[in-house]
């Protein structure tokens, strides 16, 4: 798909003399550069090697009015391997400064990528904070399906939403779902704007220019992908569930009315998921729901998800399950994508099960007896390529997949099956070999193999349901 065309980078003396040797003191001083990206399978320039990110410090002050965003990101990192030089994902922006452990480093660009050259190689294993200054006018991404993410412009402020890659667009990262950290988000608007993003909102001050800071921090891993921030006026809420878990929830004004009554289920909601699912992951819940048009999506963003106009209520059980499945327990690889999508879709059709709609055997069969053959495109478990990662072989057919597992299994196990995989995988990684080898041992002496096989595998229409 085209992208924006980004202006050359300016090539200062130290940059140049990298090209041939090293600055800053680096010369002659043995380490290995980390990779540029991950080897992803459908999206190979995200992430980097050769470190792990703890921790990211992000401080964003955004005009609406001009557009203008001006920021610093310090990242907490510990080197995996001896490190003469790493790579940062950053699309667009312009890097003003950047130190590392407090001391001015150099670093080239190219693309996405951002080259830090540190004064001192970092020895494996070291904890080091690299600070990054930077501005400009934050990008709107257009992804391989066609769909848009990074930073959003909305009639009254903006929205930075990141799946798969659009975190790159806001601030400097490893960009990649297999890297979570914990964060701390502060935000400097206009008075009378207000800024919601993940976790907790620990502080909101104005300040005597007409600008009100507010900072929230997420205490639990997230990947950058998950990461949100909303600008603009929204109608705030905050409440408890009974087991007294927060919920804030941000919501437009013009979407006041339309989204009251299903949103005043969402503690409804969070007790059957947990029942279901098993201890919710995180230390607060909620949404966010801004102006229909304003994306073209919901996203299931930490903590509190977010949707473009009021949900239905078959849409926030999706979303919020994926606190669960995509946001505690994250995919590997972007090829894993079944493993938060095909849950999800599960649970709504669970959620309907258990409130007089249909069964999920009714589900099942109304999707494998009717016209239905985008499901059978290609399996859920080896999407085509990036622009595919999020069509209905990865949602229906996924959910396919765990339907099969529970009747194969029972009902009884098949709860312990999902509830013990978020718990084994709970705030981590997995992918498919990862489940398929976990549910296996969840259930000894039954065979899976057909199911693997021909639903998650297999291309084309299974022969029988």
């Amino acid at each position: 798909m085209p992208r924006s065309v980004r202006p050359l980078p300016t090539v200062t003396a130290c940059a140049l003399a990298l090209l041939l040797t090293a600055c800053s003191g680096t010369a002659g001083v043995q380490g290995t550069a980390g990779s540029a990206g991950v080897h992803d399978p459908y999206f190979p320039k995200a992430g980097n090697g050769g470190y792990d990110v703890t921790h990211y410090d992000l401080t964003l002050a955004y005009t609406p009015t001009t557009h203008a965003l001006t920021a610093t990101t310090t990242i907490t990192a510990r080197a995996t391997t001896r490190l003469s030089a790493f790579d940062l994902d950053l699309k667009g922006m312009k890097v003003n400064s950047l130190t590392v452990e407090g001391k001015k480093a150099s670093w080239t660009r190219t693309g996405q990528e951002v080259t830090v050259h540190p004064p001192a190689t970092l020895p494996q294993g070291k904890t080091f904070r690299t600070t990054v200054d930077y501005s400009g006018t934050p990008e709107t991404i257009t992804d391989p399906d066609g769909s848009e993410e990074g930073w959003l412009r909305t009639a009254d402020g903006a929205l930075a939403l990141g799946e798969p890659t659009g975190a790159m667009a806001w601030f400097p990262s490893d960009n990649h779902p297999s890297d979570k950290a914990t964060y701390a988000i502060t935000i400097t608007v206009p008075k009378g704007l207000q800024a919601v993003s993940n976790g907790e909102l620990r502080t909101e001050t104005t300040t005597a220019d007409g600008r009100t800071t507010y900072t929230w921090r997420t205490t639990h891993p997230m990947a950058t992908y998950l990461a949100a921030v909303a600008i603009g006026h929204y109608d705030i809420t905050r409440t408890t569930t009974r087991n007294g878990l927060p919920v804030y929830t941000a919501v437009d004004p013009h979407e006041a009315e339309a989204s009251r009554k299903v949103l005043a289920r969402l503690p409804e909601i969070m007790e059957w998921e947990e029942y279901n699912f098993g201890p919710y992951p995180f230390s607060s819940t909620g949404a966010i729901v801004d102006r229909r048009g304003d994306a073209g999506y919901a996203l299931e963003t930490q903590n509190r998800p977010f949707f473009p106009g009021a949900p239905d209520t078959a849409t926030l059980v999706h979303e919020l399950a994926h606190q669960w499945y995509g946001d505690s327990v994250t995919p590997k690889t972007w090829r894993d994508m079944w493993l938060n999508e095909g849950f999800a879709t599960y649970a709504e059709w669970l959620w309907f099960e258990d409130h007089d709609g249909d069964t999920a055997q009714q589900t099942f069969d109304a999707l494998y007896q009717g016209d239905h053959d985008e499901i059978w495109a290609f399996p859920p478990a080896r999407p085509t390529s990036a622009a595919h990662i999020s069509d209905s072989p990865v949602y229906e057919r996924g959910a396919m997949v765990l339907h099969k597992i529970r009747r194969t299994v029972g009902d009884a196990r098949f709860y312990d099956i999902v509830q013990g995989w978020a718990a084994a995988h709970r705030h981590g990684n997995a992918n498919t070999a990862d489940f398929t080898a976990y549910v296996e041992r969840m259930a000894p002496g039954r065979d899976f193999s057909g199911i693997w096989k021909d639903w998650l595998y297999g291309d084309g229409k299974p022969a029988r349901p």
